[in-house]
């Protein structure tokens, strides 16, 4: 039997210039961090919908991808279009609630990504 395709495409989101922040971002990690966050994002591509622990909902339209690294905790926030999966930021928490300006600042490209 082959293998099933992905629920979701995964695309980055780009910047009018250009820049993939997400992309830039993960290329910054440790390798093995990468390949973390990278196994983590190809479960939620495969098995798309997902709840905990792997991926909590953090607004109408806005989740995040919960990766564990050695450097602490890693978060990827997403929203989907359509079959998409579009990663609209991602950092390193370090503390128990999602800092406001990291959520801002992924609810903001949510906003240019579904309103243009």
């Amino acid at each position: 039997m082959p293998p099933l395709p992905p629920v979701l495409e995964v695309r980055f989101y780009a910047t009018d210039q250009g820049r993939e922040p997400v992309r830039d971002w993960l290329k910054s990690l440790p390798p093995d961090a990468r390949k973390v966050i990278g196994e983590d994002l190809k479960t939620v591509q495969f098995g798309w919908p997902l709840g905990m622990p792997l991926v909590r909902k953090m607004e109408p339209g806005l989740w995040e991808v919960r990766s564990t690294i050695d450097a602490g905790i890693a978060r990827v926030l997403f929203t989907t279009v359509g079959p998409v999966m579009v990663l609209l930021h991602g950092f390193i928490k370090k503390t128990g609630k999602t800092p406001t300006d990291d959520l801002k600042l992924a609810l903001r490209r949510m906003k240019e990504v579904h309103h243009g």
